[in-house]
């Protein structure tokens, strides 16, 4: 099995940054792609930004393009999510989800593993 744990949330001003981390423990040798995803009130769970188990494919909805970047630490087994310009509509809980297919992927249902979230609230 493979533990996420994610860190770094927290309440911030609307513009401001925040880096969200994502900490994988276990049997990490079957991890490859990683990626975030959210969930706000009310709402379904979206995706956010995934990368490739090398770093060298990344993708990101719309919606965080140019504001966030991913990023991982493949030695320290640890994923990034850094945060820039957040907006109210930012706010949500974000969690931190891994597969063993080295190549990222869109849609929750494409991950094994989850980590329990970290809650972002972004005031205006």
């Amino acid at each position: 099995q493979v533990q996420l744990v994610e860190s770094g949330g927290g309440l911030v001003q609307a513009g401001a940054s925040l880096r969200l981390s994502c900490a994988a423990s276990g049997r990490t040798l079957s991890v490859g792609a990683m990626g975030w995803f959210r969930q706000a009130p009310t709402k379904e769970r979206e995706f956010v930004a995934a990368i490739s188990w090398s770093g060298g494919s990344t993708y990101y909805a719309d919606s965080v393009k140019g504001r966030f970047t991913i990023s991982r630490d493949n030695v320290k087994k640890t994923l990034y999510l850094q945060m820039n310009s957040l907006k109210p509509e930012d706010t949500a809980v974000y969690y931190c989800a891994a597969r063993r297919v080295v190549e990222p992927g869109r849609r929750g249902n494409e991950y094994d593993y989850w980590g329990q979230g970290t809650q972002v609230t972004v005031s205006s």
